[in-house]
């Protein structure tokens, strides 16, 4: 079998480049030519698998399976389509995560790497008329338009390199690049060292320094006796976890609306000031305020003593982590203790404890902490969680105040200018009740989405207006339980 043996078995063929339309654009397929060195197969690593099981529980079109990301071509850096397309390969062949199918052998999954090969490449000829009409005359509004066409298909893993790519020229040059990364693959963190790598070969043409852990190196390493002795110890963390949890974080309302699942998104000035100025007095980090404001909305709301808030955790800080391509990110489970009714400030140390806790136990195999949970009766990773989920996203989480008015009568008042906004309903979803937080332009983006059986949109709205009020109603004051 491919697992024990480390032979690649033969792939199928690779999917044909579709046309695709562009407004204001002349489009066509090139190919970027890669070499590189060969690996043996490898089982997938724990984060790839988490994140399967969630496909095959909710179907191909499982949200953030593609993360959408697009680089301006520099000035100093050639520009002309053959040096981009070399610097491309060169990238690629750096990295074996980019040149990694995930076929199924003998009923498993594994991860098998091509030593060498060809990956279509779009090329999207801007008119500069249109350009210029539009006011995007370096092409970056048309670069993430790009990056949305080639993300609204599915992958086909086991086919498919996992990533896409996109050429923006203007008068010849490549002014922008876009990818579309297979989030199987990558994981935020290892989106960005493969861009700082394309730059550098963009700039450079080559790069001294060795590459790091690649996925099917992380895959290996999982099988360690020590890393499985640590996995056994997260999945301890985890069963005494959900011993101390209530079965519902938030208590069920009325019937479930059709779709099921409902997000809004508030953005809003007033969080952003108060979550850097709670962070500043109290010298906790920005997630740190998150977690505890969305453990206080949750209890105000459902009267639950303990609160289970699940967060992700990077899992960089491991030896020889820190600059692997690889989805390595997995979640955490952090258990916030309410019953002696604490304050805000309080909250904020036993918080940052509880997540410290919940990020040394995040790095385990997903099928050992479904069996544990299972066999106690826990249905996590049987279907909806009905813990809470917050996915701090932001690419940038200082807490830096220069330029902000930070008046209390101020940052009040920015509160009536938050808007909210709908998007798209789900029928399923992986979680009850997600919260996800973003950044936006001068403020802070709260997504909720939610199971209307128990938050119906009325009240998902509300839920994120208390989530900004407490955050507010903190930042110019101690705040006594129960946070009012």
């Amino acid at each position: 079998m491919v697992i024990r043996d480390g032979t690649a078995p033969p792939l199928p063929a690779e999917p044909v480049a579709a046309p695709v339309t562009i407004a204001g654009a002349a489009t066509g397929w090139t190919v970027v030519h890669f070499v590189g060195e060969g690996q043996p197969a490898a089982p997938l690593t724990w984060g790839q698998r988490a994140l399967w099981n969630a496909i095959e529980r909710h179907g191909p079109g499982y949200m953030m399976i593609s993360l959408r990301r697009t680089l301006a071509v520099s000035r100093r850096a050639g520009r002309d389509p053959d040096t981009v397309l070399r610097a491309l390969g060169a990238l690629i062949g750096r990295h074996s995560s980019l040149r990694t199918r995930m076929p199924v052998v003998d009923g498993e999954r594994c991860q098998v790497v091509a030593d060498s090969g060809a990956m279509p490449a779009l090329l999207v000829r801007a008119d500069p008329a249109v350009l210029a009409a539009t006011d995007d005359d370096d092409g970056a509004a048309l670069a993430r338009t790009v990056a949305e066409r080639l993300a609204d298909r599915q992958f086909d893993h086991a086919r498919e390199w996992p990533q896409r790519i996109g050429l923006i020229l203007v008068a010849g040059e490549v002014r922008q690049v876009a990818v579309v990364f297979s989030h199987t693959t990558v994981d935020f963190h290892a989106v960005e060292i493969v861009l700082r790598d394309l730059r550098l070969l963009l700039l450079r043409g080559s790069i001294a320094a060795p590459a790091g852990l690649q996925s099917v190196d992380v895959a290996r390493r999982e099988q360690d006796g020590e890393e499985r002795r640590r996995a056994e110890r997260a999945v301890d963390h985890w069963v005494r976890s959900f011993d101390r949890l209530p079965a519902d974080t938030l208590p069920r309302l009325g019937p479930a609306l059709t779709p099921r699942f409902r997000r809004a998104l508030l953005t809003s000035t007033a969080a952003d000031t108060a979550i850097r100025l709670i962070a500043a007095r109290h010298q906790a980090t920005s997630s740190t305020v998150l977690v505890a404001a969305a453990a206080v909305v949750a209890a105000q709301w459902s009267g639950n003593e303990v609160v289970g808030v699940h967060s992700m955790a990077s899992n960089r800080s491991r030896d020889g982590y820190r600059d692997a391509v690889a989805k390595l990110n997995q979640l955490g489970l952090v258990v916030v203790e309410l019953a002696d009714r604490p304050d805000f400030a309080e909250l904020l140390p036993r918080v940052w404890r509880a997540a410290l806790a919940a990020y040394r136990h995040a790095y385990y195999d997903p099928t050992w902490i479904r069996q544990a949970l299972r066999a106690r009766g826990h249905p996590y990773a049987e279907g909806v969680s009905p813990h809470l989920y917050l996915n701090d996203i932001r690419l940038s989480t200082d807490v830096d105040l220069f330029g902000r008015t930070t008046q209390e009568s101020a940052v009040r008042a920015a509160m009536a200018d938050s808007s909210c906004t709908w998007s798209y309903g789900l029928d399923t979803f992986t979680w009850r009740t997600r919260i996800e937080v973003v950044d936006r332009p001068g403020a802070v983006g709260l997504a909720l989405t939610a199971d209307t059986a128990h938050l119906p949109p009325d009240a998902i709205e509300r839920f994120l207006r208390d989530l900004e009020r407490i955050l507010v109603d903190a930042a110019f004051g101690n705040l006594p339980w129960p946070w009012r």
